[in-house]
C-alpha cells in the first residue's frame, strides 16, 4: 500500500501542517461539536467524540477549547449549526477524491468545492462514484529506528491490528477503526512514538501520476484542504518517493 498514507506521513514528518495549526484547531473543534451533538457529551459512550478529543489532545489543544466545543454540541453554549456534506470526484489522471465537509452554509461549500476541482483539472462526480474504492482504517506510522518488526507485530496481534507494512523509512500498522485506540494505547504503553496516527479512508488501488499531472493533483489537494469548510480530503493518488519529498518540503 502506498500513495495517500505515504504522502500523509511525509507531510506530518516535514511539519508541513504547522503553519495551518489554527486551521487544524478549527476543524477539530467543529468535529468535536458535531460529534457531541450527534452522540452526546460523554466520550465514554460516544466513540466519535472520544476519537475527536484524542485527535485534539494530540495537537495540544487546550482543555478549555475542548470543553467549550462539547458544550456547543450539547446545547449548553450557543454555536453554529453544522451540516455534514461529502463530495466525490476525480482529479487529474482520473484520481479518485473524497472531500468531507462541515458547513453552516451549504451553497457556499458546494460552490467552493466545485470551483477547486474545476480550477485544478478535476470534476465532481455523483454520490457513490468513487467511495467504493475506499475503506475506513486506522493508520499508524512508526519510524524504523523506533521499533523492530517483531515488537510491532506483537502489538498488532495482541491488540487486534490487521496488518504491518514496510514503507521504507517507516513501519505502517493498519487496523479496523474499532481496534485503532487499542493499538494506539499498546504503542504508548511500550513507549513507541508514532509519526502519524489517524483513522482515515484507505484506497484499495492507487493511480500513479508523474510530472505536470502530479503537480496539478497536489495543487488540487492543497486547494481543497485550504477551504474553511473542508474537514478531510482522501485520494488514491500516488507518485514517486522523491517527488513526494520535494512536494512536501
Amino acid at each position: 500500500m502506498s500513495g495517500h498514507s505515504k504522502w500523509a506521513t511525509i507531510k506530518h514528518k516535514k511539519g508541513a501542517l504547522d503553519a495551518k495549526r489554527g486551521k487544524i484547531f478549527t476543524r477539530l473543534i467543529k468535529e468535536i461539536t458535531v460529534a457531541a451533538k450527534a452522540g452526546g457529551g460523554d466520550p465514554d459512550g460516544n466513540p466519535r467524540l472520544r476519537s475527536a478529543i484524542l485527535a485534539a489532545k494530540a495537537e495540544n489543544m487546550p482543555q478549555d477549547n475542548i470543553k467549550r466545543a462539547i458544550q456547543r454540541g450539547t446545547g449548553e453554549l450557543e454555536g453554529a449549526n453544522y451540516e455534514e456534506i461529502s463530495f466525490e470526484g476525480y482529479g487529474p489522471g482520473g484520481v479518485a477524491v473524497i472531500v468531507d465537509t462541515l458547513t453552516d452554509n451549504r451553497n457556499r461549500t458546494v460552490s467552493e468545492v466545485r470551483f477547486a476541482f474545476s480550477k485544478n483539472g478535476g470534476n465532481l462526480g455523483e454520490s457513490g462514484s468513487v467511495r467504493f474504492m475506499f475503506s475506513k482504517k486506522g493508520v499508524l506510522a512508526i519510524e524504523k529506528e523506533a521499533a523492530s518488526e517483531e515488537q510491532l507485530m506483537d502489538i498488532v496481534l495482541e491488540h487486534g491490528g490487521e496488518d504491518l507494512n514496510d514503507q521504507g523509512e517507516t513501519w505502517e500498522i493498519l487496523t479496523d477503526p474499532a481496534s485503532f485506540e487499542a493499538v494506539q494505547n499498546g504503542l504508548k504503553a511500550t513507549k513507541i512514538p508514532t509519526v502519524m496516527s489517524e483513522v482515515t479512508m484507505v484506497a484499495s488501488t492507487y493511480t500513479k501520476l508523474e510530472g505536470s499531472a502530479a503537480n496539478q493533483m497536489i495543487r488540487l489537494l492543497d486547494t481543497l484542504e485550504d477551504l474553511d469548510d473542508v474537514q478531510n480530503v482522501y485520494s488514491n493518488f500516488d507518485m514517486d518517493a522523491e517527488h513526494m519529498e520535494a512536494a512536501a518540503g
